[in-house]
């Protein structure tokens, strides 16, 4: 189904990963921001121990836009069997995510392995950790503009005059977008002249 008529109730978005059969090595849970954290620690209490994965998905006509996935494992805490430890008990968490406020608590104080994970999510989706001890860029650069995997990004990043885009010679079928003012292509053609001893 596509995400513009995926239904929602109650303000709990419904998605393929939600409402498809169970899956036999994990459970779904889906929450809401509010019940996030209770949920997460919940979880952790009754023994999954282990945040393996957190990271996001940009669903860019659904309501709630994002979801914020958090992948956790029972570890077994003593001595069991060898089907036990080969089949440990798997939970996938869920969190919808509106476009127009996004953010969610921290989670680093439960996990410490959730540190880079959340840098990493909002310096790629734009979703705030809020209690994060250091939230900042983990992938682009700190004077990078937006979030380059949320679906409304420009394919060719922002239109500054730091990243001229080429004209694509040849390829008439592929607008360039905002051309840039020109004054970074000029800089450089001038260097180069310079560096081969031509006069500018």
């Amino acid at each position: 189904m596509p995400s513009s008529q995926t239904p929602s109730i109650a303000g709990t978005a419904l998605d393929p990963t939600s409402v498809r059969p169970p899956l036999n090595d994990a459970e779904i849970v889906r929450v809401t921001p509010a019940e996030l954290r209770d949920t997460l620690v919940r979880l952790r209490d009754e023994g999954c121990s282990m945040l393996l994965d957190l990271g996001a998905v940009d669903y860019l006509e659904r309501l709630p836009r994002f979801d914020v996935a958090y992948h956790l494992l029972a570890i077994p805490a003593a001595v069991t069997s060898v089907a036990e430890i080969g089949t440990p008990r798997r939970v996938r968490v869920l969190a919808g995510v509106p476009g127009d406020d996004a953010r969610l608590p921290s989670v680093v104080d439960l996990w410490p392995s959730a540190d880079w994970a959340e840098r990493e999510v909002w310096d790629l989706f734009g979703i705030a950790f809020e209690g994060h001890p250091n939230l900042r860029r983990v992938q682009m650069p700190d004077e990078w503009q937006g979030h380059p995997l949320r679906k409304d990004y420009p394919l060719r990043g922002p239109a500054t005059e730091a990243t001229p885009r080429p004209a694509f010679a040849l390829k008439s079928n592929v607008p360039a977008g905002t051309p840039p003012a020109g004054k970074v292509a000029e800089a450089l053609q001038r260097q180069i002249a310079r560096a081969r001893g031509q006069d500018v």
